[in-house]
């Protein structure tokens, strides 16, 4: 008994190991390319998006591709833009393209694609990322029932519409009424949270163009807030996809990938591998780039490359974004969707395995250590490139935590954000605070001598800092 509960035991601290070996070998790659992400979201202007997607030809395809891979790598936040962008006209193949190529063609994932599985997987994710789209974009115009995606698009406006339902302008999710403002032209807009809203103003605020932002505090200060947005979103799958990682690598026993997967070599093996690659995406609840480090498990358990690399296109065919599908457009477009999508990316994993090995790259795994024999903490140029990375992160984080640069004359004593007295306001022992949100304000009224200390206004020293940096 003792020896068993002694083996579980460094079994669990193996795969422990295992999981946060694999984040510390990618966490530069991920921070760079969220920050990298970040700048795009900031300064790449998305007005007008919705029109010039609204055309069913190669431009509208190929705009969709590039808009999609410019922006965020979180499948519920592809899927909520998508959503916004077909409310307002944009074609249903585009909308699809949107969503593939921001989850399937960003700085992040393709970084930490080749750390964790090497170059081969993310040429197959490039290349398998166009050819998910051309393959879809197929499939869409020969099946595509018109009708019903019109339907659907008139029951999304009216539903909305009955609901006070809005859309924030800002990552395409829904609005909420605690976090609205009146633009000068008497429009009211929502947001989902504090922070969209705060981009909103920081928009409208800004002067000048990319150049002079990022010479100021204030162009910092919004790259900090977005990626603090970045972070809010994918976090939870990734460190899930981690541990999950090096817990299959560990507990699942050879015999059940033997028997979910078809061993050996052909067109049926690597068709049959491609199918179940995608069936146990779905079934992993596991999205974003958190699937990546779940790919390695399944690489180090024999998988085929058709099978690892069809897996990392399905994340946006999880359980839990299949919901999203159903909740906005309802179950015949969610079925539609799950149909198309499974079809192509079990079949662009098929395909890409045949195309490489008919190219003599499919990577070869007995030539490489395994997960349990790598060495994942040492003196290298990881580790230096995560000190970077960090300090990075850190100084991006302490612009927008310090309020460098942002709008507003007062601060929130929960949360450190600045706030220009518009929202929410208590008064504490005759003075008169100001929240973000109504959250922050609950934190307030509930432990008040916690908070009351910090003085409501911005001092004159810290604004005049935010126009020093030029």
């Amino acid at each position: 008994m003792v020896y068993m509960e002694t083996a579980l035991t460094s079994a669990v601290l193996e795969a422990v190991r295992i999981g946060v070996g694999f984040l510390w070998t990618a966490a530069w790659a991920i921070i760079m390319g969220l920050l990298v992400t970040s700048l795009v979201q900031v300064y790449v202007s998305k007005e007008r998006m919705a029109r010039l997607l609204g055309d069913d030809d190669l431009n509208g395809l190929v705009k969709a591709t590039v808009f999609g891979a410019a922006s965020s790598g979180c499948s519920f936040g592809a899927v909520a833009i998508a959503k916004g962008l077909f409310k307002k006209g944009a074609h249903v193949v585009n909308v699809l393209a949107f969503m593939f190529a921001s989850t399937n063609l960003i700085v992040e994932l393709g970084l930490m694609i080749l750390l964790l599985l090497g170059w081969e997987f993310l040429l197959a994710e490039i290349l398998g990322g166009l050819v998910l789209i051309a393959v879809m974009a197929l499939i869409v115009s020969a099946t595509l029932p018109e009708t019903l995606f019109e339907e659907v698009r008139a029951e999304l406006d009216q539903r909305d519409h009955e609901h006070g339902i809005t859309e924030d302008p800002t990552c395409g999710m829904e609005g909420k009424d605690e976090y609205s403002l009146v633009t000068d032209g008497g429009e009211t807009v929502k947001f989902c949270s504090a922070g969209c809203l705060e981009t909103y103003q920081q928009a409208v605020a800004s002067s000048g163009g990319w150049r002079d932002e990022l010479l100021s505090w204030g162009g910092w200060y919004k790259v900090g807030n977005q990626y603090r947005k970045e972070w809010s979103m994918i976090w939870k799958d990734v460190v899930a996809g981690f541990l999950i990682s090096g817990f299959v690598i560990v507990f699942v026993p050879q015999w059940v990938w033997n028997g979910l997967f078809l061993q050996g070599d052909g067109l049926l093996v690597s068709a049959e591998n491609a199918v179940m690659g995608v069936t146990i995406a779905v079934l992993s609840f596991v999205g974003s780039i958190g699937n990546v480090p779940f790919a390695v498990a399944l690489w180090s358990g024999g998988i085929s490359f058709a099978g690892v690399i069809a897996f990392v296109y399905a994340d946006l065919i999880t359980i839990p974004v299949l919901n999203v599908y159903r909740k906005y457009y309802g179950w015949k477009v969610m079925l539609y969707i799950l149909g198309v999508f499974f079809v192509t990316m079990a079949f662009t994993g098929f395909l890409m395995e045949e195309v490489f090995t008919l190219l003599g790259i499919v990577p070869d795994l007995a030539g490489g250590q395994t997960a349990t024999e790598q060495t994942y903490f040492a003196f290298d140029y990881t580790f230096y490139l995560n000190v970077l990375a960090f300090a990075l992160s850190g100084f991006v984080l302490s612009v927008y935590r310090r309020g460098l640069g942002a709008p507003g004359q007062y601060r929130d004593p929960v949360c450190g954000m600045r706030t220009d007295g518009s929202g929410p306001s208590a008064t504490h022992d005759g003075e008169t605070y100001y929240f973000c949100s109504d959250h922050c304000k609950r934190s307030f009224e509930e432990r008040p001598g916690e908070f009351s200390h910090q003085h409501p206004a911005v001092s004159a020293q810290e604004s005049s800092r935010s126009h020093e940096y030029h």
